[in-house]
């Protein structure tokens, strides 16, 4: 490409209060439409907001975990504009004076390296509610259950260069408002969304093309689409000639592509002025100071723990340190096993192919930590053949159970007595002699055939590791 891409993201999410920001509503997905509203998130008249303390908290734990400076005082302002979903024709947000300014995030790359994406700012705001097209062309049905639900906008400076880097970061970012409790972050409740600024410059060139917003996208997958859709139409305008119009998007994921919802606003057209029914948010230094020392472990801090504890490889401890929920996974496992280094290999290779096939995360898994930390040690110590291990793994990942005790049910046990292997390998041998002086010529393949030959009459049981220990011995190989 000609061009270089250039992505900025704003991040909207959802805090884990069980009110709502600014009612005493409950925040809950799945009611009813309209049942989980307050007066105030209707716009009765005379209702007067009252903020929610505990989302205060929350938001000050993502700062703090995404190195911003969380500042003593911020303010409520009112973002105007009209929108069925927004009965007040307003809505309460943070400009001027936000919560929080500064701060990154790190990517970790598997070789140890990291690339810093710095953040703007992190302010508080609260939901719209919900516009639902139900097919009719004239009609449009609003629910107002999400309308005044606690959010933390997340908004970074345009240092991203392609989709997978955009979809990297909002792994990042959701593994971090995770660990630290601030969010549960879920996707597919919406909890976790994003608009996407999109922009191109010549290869070379400092000063920022004009940019387009694609917004409300809700997957990591649709992330990536969307911003590839949008790079291809920004660049055929481009080199045909013509100029980028600064536009809100959206993205149709049947049709692959992304289409102008309307000219793009400019901060102006919202009229932000200060909430006169708030008084400003005062925070003390030594409160700030309280939820910084109340933070959980953090993924850098973690990674650099597993290469230290643990000698992991750095490309391990890459992988298995930033997933909060992975990381406590590998652990729980290695105090049952003993051997870091034999559980990431088992877990990287097997437990994480498991879960890329079911697009699903270390949450959904039914087997305990402490039982695959089992199973890995029975296969490391040679009770059950690794490929029997797997073959179990593969099915008692989703389902559960006791490996040891299927092991024993289903007559998986690895066969160990040296005189069986001894015997059955006399037998092969005596069976298959031009195999047999194939080997002591020199040839491996004939030796992997009489190995085959031995895990037949094991039914499978038998460590290819003695037996090819027991064949080489036997042949002099």
């Amino acid at each position: 490409m000609n061009w270089e891409v250039v992505i900025g993201l704003e991040v909207h999410c959802q805090l884990r209060t069980r009110s709502k920001l600014f009612s005493n509503a409950p925040v809950s997905f799945g009611e009813e439409p309209n049942h989980a509203i307050a007066p105030l998130d209707i716009a009765l008249p005379g209702t007067l907001p009252v903020l929610n303390g505990a989302a205060v908290e929350l938001a000050i734990r993502a700062a703090l975990a995404t190195h911003c400076t969380v500042h003593e005082r911020s303010i409520f302002a009112r973002k105007n504009y009209f929108y069925p979903d927004l009965p007040k024709g307003y809505q309460i947000s943070q400009y001027e004076e936000p919560l929080a300014t500064g701060g990154y995030v790190d990517l970790e790359a598997i070789d140890g390296a990291t690339r810093r994406v710095r953040l703007t700012r992190i302010h508080m705001e609260e939901d719209a509610g919900k516009s639902i097209h139900d097919g009719s062309s004239t009609d449009t049905l609003v629910d107002l259950n999400r309308a005044g639900v606690p959010l933390i906008e997340i908004v970074s400076e345009p240092d991203l260069r392609s989709a997978a880097d955009a979809a990297e970061y909002l792994r990042a970012l959701r593994e971090i408002v995770r660990a630290v409790g601030a969010s549960d972050a879920d996707m597919e409740k919406g909890q976790f969304r994003c608009d996407a600024n999109v922009s191109l410059r010549r290869q070379g060139e400092e000063r920022f093309g004009t940019r387009t917003e694609i917004k409300n996208l809700n997957s990591f997958r649709f992330v990536e689409a969307a911003i590839h859709s949008e790079v291809r139409r920004q660049a055929a305008i481009l080199e045909s000639g013509g100029a980028i119009v600064q536009a809100t998007m959206g993205y149709e994921p049947e049709r692959d592509r992304t289409y102008t919802m309307r000219t793009k606003e400019n901060a102006d057209d919202y009229r932000y002025f200060p909430d006169p029914d708030l008084i400003p948010v005062l925070i003390s230094a030594a409160r700030i100071e309280q939820i910084r020392a109340s933070l959980p472990e953090l993924s850098a801090a973690r990674t650099a723990r597993f290469l230290a504890q643990y000698a992991l490889a750095p490309k391990d401890a890459a992988l298995l340190a930033p997933n909060a929920a992975l990381a406590a996974w590998f652990e729980a496992a290695v105090r049952v096993h003993g051997n870091a280094k034999s559980v990431a290999n088992w877990l990287l290779r097997d437990v994480l192919a498991a879960l890329k096939e079911r697009e699903a995360e270390i949450e959904r898994v039914t087997l305990s930590p402490e039982a695959f930390g089992a199973l890995v040690k029975l296969s490391d110590g040679g009770l059950v053949t690794a490929k029997n291990a797997r073959t179990l793994l593969a099915e008692i990942l989703w389902s559960g159970g006791d490996p040891a005790a299927l092991i024993a049910e289903r007559g998986l046990a690895a066969v160990s007595d040296p005189g069986a292997l001894e015997a059955v390998a006399d037998e092969v041998i005596g069976a298959n002699e031009k195999a047999a002086s194939a080997v002591r010529a020199g040839d491996a393949k004939s030796l992997n055939f009489l190995m085959g030959q031995v895990m037949r009459r094991t039914q499978g049981k038998a460590d290819p590791a003695a037996i090819r220990e027991i064949l080489s011995r036997k042949l002099g190989g």
